[in-house]
This record gives structure tokens, C-alpha cells and sequence, in this order.
């Protein structure tokens, strides 16, 4: 079996890191990296050219995992919900074996991200930008409202479970 590098990005609030995490703890042999930690940074802004250096850094995670031949690696970032962001990340992987992207794009309702970023804490407006953005060609979307994170988790389990 090919190795599998498992994408999910979509909006802040959307579900990525608690899905990346229970997708993570459901196959044996797995790495989960939360990339959104590569660069943490107030204030935060995809536009901000220091945020590549960021980039570097999951790259060199995520080459890590892989060459550490864990059959799944499940990466969450909403940074990667930008198409050349992504393109730069995955290029600059150097791993010893051949594997497989699978990439997911979570999506919910405008209501349900502002109930999401009440329930977190949030104090300051909720930004509907990221949620409006298009999916990367290619990208699985997976529709986050009125299902439990073990549903969603089955959900993209079903579709990873299917590709060679």
C-alpha cells in the first residue's frame, strides 16, 4: 500500500483540527501535524509574505512523517486551502517513498461557523472569507453541519479507504 498524506483545510471554525485528530487516532500507523501551529502569529493574515517561512516548516514536518513510513498522515491547515500555498508545501516534500494525496475541504453554514466561533470563546467578528472560498480542484468537500465529528471522520474514512 501506497502511503497516504491526507489534506483538510476549509475555514477557521470549520472542524479541521478536531476531525484531523479523530481521523488521525482512527488508523493505526498514523501522524497527525496541525499546521495552522507552523506559524502562529497575531495578526494573522494569509497575505503576509514571512508566513512562507511557515510553510517550510510543515513541509519539513510532513517530509519527516513520511520518510518515518507511518502509512497515514493526516495534515489540517487553513492555509492550505490556497491553491499555490498548497502547491509550494507538497513540492518541497522530500519523501523516500511514493504516496498519495487525498485532500478535503470542509465547508459548513455561515450560521453554523458563527455558532462554532461562539461555543470556541471567539470575542471578535466572525469572517464568512474563508468559508466563500472555492475548494482546490480535486478536493473532496465534505459538509460539516448537523453531523458528529465521527460521523464526518467515517465519512472521509470511506473515501481515503477506497484509493490505492
Amino acid at each position: 500500500m501506497k502511503q497516504k498524506l491526507i489534506i483538510l483545510t476549509g475555514s477557521p471554525c470549520v472542524g479541521k483540527t478536531t476531525v484531523a485528530d479523530s481521523l488521525f487516532q482512527a488508523y493505526e500507523n498514523s501522524a497527525f501535524f496541525d499546521g495552522d501551529w507552523a506559524w502562529c502569529v497575531n495578526p494573522f493574515s494569509i497575505a503576509d509574505p514571512r508566513l512562507r517561512n511557515g510553510d517550510k516548516t510543515m513541509s519539513f514536518a510532513l517530509s519527516t512523517y513520511l520518510n518515518s513510513d507511518f502509512d497515514y498522515v493526516v495534515f489540517s491547515s487553513v492555509v492550505v486551502i490556497g491553491e499555490g500555498i498548497r502547491r509550494s508545501i507538497l513540492s518541497d516534500i522530500t519523501a523516500k517513498r511514493e504516496y498519495t494525496t487525498i485532500a478535503f475541504t470542509l465547508k459548513c453554514s455561515e450560521e453554523t461557523l458563527v455558532e462554532r466561533h461562539k461555543k470556541r470563546g471567539d470575542t471578535g467578528e466572525c469572517s464568512f472569507e474563508w468559508l466563500r472560498m472555492e475548494p482546490n480542484p480535486g478536493d473532496y468537500v465534505i459538509y460539516t453541519d448537523n453531523k458528529t465529528v465521527s460521523q464526518i471522520v467515517e465519512e472521509i474514512k470511506s473515501i481515503v479507504d477506497q484509493i490505492a
